[in-house]
This record gives C-alpha cells, sequence and structure tokens, in this order.
C-alpha cells in the first residue's frame, strides 16, 4: 500500500468506516480533520467540456466545469468533513506535451503538482492522436476506410509518451495515487433506440451504421491502450488506477450501459444539442454531459473504495 494510500483511507476512517478499514484511535479521538491535496491534469474529458456551470474565464477556452467528475470527488469528500485543496488545471484541446507547457495561455499544468499531493485525477491521449478530429470527420462526412485506420495506426505511440508522463507525475508527487480516465464510447455501435426521442446526431445520414462500428473500434483501442499503459507503469512501482467507461474494449461498465449516444433518451455524451443558441458549440460534441461526468464519478468510487465510505 503506498503512502497516500494510508492517508487517505486513515482520514476517511475518521469520518465514516469503510468496509474493510480500520480507524486510527489517536486521530478519531483527537477530532482530527483529514486533509487531502487533489491536482486534476488532463483535456476536455477532464475538464469537463461539455459537463455546463464552467469557472469564469474558461468557458471558450479550457471549459473547466464545475460539473466535471473530479469536482463531484472532490466535493464529495468535503462533505464528508475533509479538507480538501483542490488545483484544478485541465484544459479542453491539452496534449501530453502541453502538460509540460504553457498553453491557452495558462502555466504549465505540471507545475500545479507538489510533494504532498494526495490525489492525482488525469485525463490525456486523446488529442495525441486527433481523437476530436476523427470525431470531427465522422460528423462531417466519412469516417470509415483510410481516417479509421490512421488514426488507429497513431494510437500505438501514444504509450511512450504516456509513460513518460505518469513517470514524471510520480517524480514531482511521490505519494499521490493516480487514477487515470478514459474516454468511453460516445455513439452506441447498434441500432437507434426506438420510442424515445433522440438528438439529430443519431441521424443515420450523420453516423452510419459503419461509422459506429468503426468510432467504437478506435475509442474501445484508445482506452485498452490506455490501460495497458498504466498497468506497465504500476509494474514499474507508479501508483496509477485506470478507470474507463469500457469494461473491454468492446463492453462498458454498467454505469454507462445503454447511455452512448442514440440507444436512450438520456445519453451521457453531447450532440447536437450543443450546438444550440447559448451552448458551448461544437467543442462539447461528443463529450460527456453532467450526466456522464457523475456517471464516471460514481466508477471511479466503485473501482477505488477509498474514495468513498458508506
Amino acid at each position: 500500500m503506498m503512502v497516500t494510500r494510508t492517508r487517505i483511507v486513515a482520514g476517511l476512517a475518521g469520518l465514516a468506516m469503510a468496509a474493510g478499514m480500520t480507524a486510527a484511535p489517536a486521530a478519531v479521538a483527537a477530532g482530527v480533520t483529514p486533509s487531502f491535496d487533489v491536482v486534476a491534469l488532463g483535456d476536455s474529458y477532464g475538464s469537463g467540456t461539455g459537463a455546463g456551470d464552467y469557472e469564469p474565464g474558461t468557458e471558450r477556452t479550457c471549459y473547466r466545469s464545475r460539473n466535471s467528475s473530479s469536482t463531484i470527488l472532490v466535493e464529495q469528500l468535503r462533505r464528508r468533513g475533509a479538507n480538501v485543496r483542490f488545483t484544478n488545471v485541465t484544459c479542453s484541446g491539452a496534449t501530453v506535451q502541453d502538460l509540460r507547457q504553457p498553453f491557452k495561455g495558462e502555466p504549465p499544468q505540471l507545475d500545479a503538482l507538489r510533494r504532498n499531493t494526495d490525489l492525482v485525477t488525469l485525463s490525456i491521449g486523446g488529442n495525441d492522436i486527433g481523437f476530436a478530429g476523427y470525431g470531427n470527420l465522422c460528423v462531417q462526412t466519412d469516417c470509415t476506410g483510410a481516417p479509421t485506420t490512421a488514426i488507429l495506426d497513431r494510437v500505438p505511440a501514444l504509450k511512450r509518451p504516456l509513460s513518460g508522463l505518469l513517470s514524471e507525475i510520480r517524480r514531482r508527487s511521490p505519494h499521490a495515487q493516480i487514477v487515470m480516465t478514459g474516454y468511453g464510447r460516445a455513439v452506441t455501435r447498434g441500432q437507434n433506440a426506438t420510442g424515445v426521442q433522440l438528438d439529430p446526431i443519431c441521424d443515420a445520414g450523420v453516423f452510419s451504421a459503419e461509422e459506429r462500428l468503426a468510432g467504437a473500434r478506435v475509442s474501445g483501442t484508445l482506452d485498452a491502450t490506455l490501460s495497458r499503459t498504466a498497468r506497465a507503469a504500476r509494474a514499474r512501482g507508479v501508483d496509477v488506477r485506470f478507470v474507463s467507461p469500457h469494461r473491454s474494449s468492446t463492453t462498458l461498465h454498467p454505469e454507462f450501459a445503454g447511455h452512448s449516444l442514440c440507444e436512450s433518451a438520456t445519453p451521457f455524451y453531447r450532440g447536437f444539442d450543443a450546438l444550440a443558441p447559448g451552448q458551448e458549440g461544437g467543442a462539447a460534441v461528443l463529450h460527456l454531459s453532467s450526466q456522464g461526468h457523475a456517471a464516471l464519478a460514481a466508477l471511479i468510487q466503485r473501482k477505488i473504495p477509498i474514495l468513498t465510505a458508506p
């Protein structure tokens, strides 16, 4: 068990007893308020682009949403009495390299890490392979065939920079638990749901059956690669856990099953509704909604029980 996990468990024990955890009697008796240092790093899927309620000044730039999964996790810790220092530097459009350098007028994201950081949430990799551009291509024309092959060919090259990033996070914050999240599947692989009102993006002229299968293959391959990279980093001693809507490259976890676009009236991803007046615009299309981020936060808590209590 890494040092940070001990700290988090000891802190939560003073709030509520989780299954299998043992309280720290001295801390409980003294009424010590647990303190945690949490840093959120990453791209639009981490910032909450598409989830609404953005931090002032980040609209149209980094899109840091108060409904993002990392913010939800922090607020739940605070409601249980924890003193949480939360630094959210996520920014829409960021690549692995962008985390090391100024981006959109903001300092390098990695500079937010501290020696005493306990928890790091991380969403990264999609922009490195052109995932957003591929999604736009699927919407605007035909992304099957050569475009799908091209993006799949770029995925293996993601392993090396991502592996280096995880090692750098460990160097800067040696006691931190890293929770790296995946992207999931925005559009169903199957037919449209019947008898419910669906987003216009579900029209067959936008996403053909072939494009849905191709897109699912790309997102499944991306998340599987992120998962393998996280496992390899763990073998090197990096305390990282990977959590994704994907249970495998072709199936989803219960929290997300049935909630891709076009398979229910309550999708967890944004469609053309994001293009309506007053909405975010194209930057939010195919991104998690506020409901999607709530589901991701619940999945993280289920996969990493130390972040929750009965």
